[in-house]
Order: structure tokens, then C-alpha cells, then sequence
């Protein structure tokens, strides 16, 4: 069975940097299983799947549009201090949910003054060049369980 909208997609992956750091794997996590087309992973890496098997390796190259996006400067912002009353110690790298018009956004805190706190709304790999090394484990029909929930149950997928 090839890879195609609506199957199941379990994969073992390796992804890096263009200098070659590793971002992150499945190695010691166990494979990653996905509903190929239900936006479960970064559309360029399903570009790069689509059409396989079981067993193909694949590398991919992939830009930051077909990705996590480019970084958007104005997603910066420095906000009050005492926006973050109830939280002892606040320190760069910890992450908050922020209440948005457009809904909720994940930020990350990039600096701290004595008055100030720095967010950054982008994605943390927003502009990064990802490099993935995948093999693919397995190709599966969906269940329709699966199709309605829009995700994978099971070893490796969302579990309820």
C-alpha cells in the first residue's frame, strides 16, 4: 500500500538543522504514526511521503513555508512584568498560553528586565530549514473511527 490521503503512516524520523544538530527523533520514543492529509505533521514533509511504502527511506529537505513558516518580527513584543503575577520566577526559555483576538497562541520568553518580559509568538523552528530522515515502518488503511476523529489511536497515535 502506498502513502495517500486518509491512511495511516507510522515512521521512524530523524529531523536536523541545516548545521546538522539534531531537533529532534524518534529514536527512544518509539515510531510516529499520523493520518496522511489531516494536517498531523508539516505539509512539506507529507509532500515528501506521498506515494511511498512500507520501507522506503526518504530524505527530505524541507523550507521554513512548507513548515513552521518564516519568523515574524512582529510576533516579538515586550509586555508588563506584572502580566505574569502567580508565577515566582520567570525566565528565558519557559513558555505560556496567551489569550489572543485571534485565540490562543503559544509564546516563549526570550528576555526579562526588571519592569519587562520579551514573548515571541513564533513557532520555536519558525524559519529553520528542516532535514528529516525517515523510514517508513508501515502504510495502513484508516479506520473509520480514525477518519472522524481526524488522528491515529493506538501504539504510536493518540490514545483516548
Amino acid at each position: 500500500m502506498k502513502v495517500a490521503e486518509n491512511v495511516v503512516v507510522v515512521i521512524d524520523y530523524t529531523l536536523k538543522d541545516n548545521d546538522g544538530s539534531v531537533i529532534d527523533s524518534s529514536e527512544g520514543a518509539g515510531p510516529l504514526a499520523y493520518l496522511h492529509g489531516a494536517g498531523n505533521i508539516i505539509p512539506g514533509l507529507e509532500d515528501a511521503l506521498l506515494g511511498k511504502e512500507a520501507g522506503d527511506e526518504v530524505q527530505a529537505s524541507i523550507e521554513p513555508a512548507n513548515a513552521y513558516g518564516e519568523r515574524h518580527e512582529q510576533l516579538k513584543q515586550e509586555v508588563p512584568r506584572e502580566l505574569f503575577s502567580g508565577v515566582d520566577s520567570v525566565e528565558v526559555g519557559m513558555q505560556f498560553q496567551s489569550e489572543t483576538e485571534q485565540g490562543p497562541v503559544l509564546v516563549t520568553v526570550v528576555e526579562v528586565k526588571e519592569d519587562t518580559v520579551t514573548v515571541d509568538g513564533n513557532h520555536p523552528l519558525a524559519g529553520v530549514h528542516l532535514n528529516f530522515d525517515v523510514t517508513i515502518r508501515e502504510v495502513r488503511e484508516a479506520t473509520q473511527e480514525e477518519l472522524e476523529h481526524g488522528h491515529v489511536h493506538g501504539e504510536g497515535g493518540h490514545h483516548h
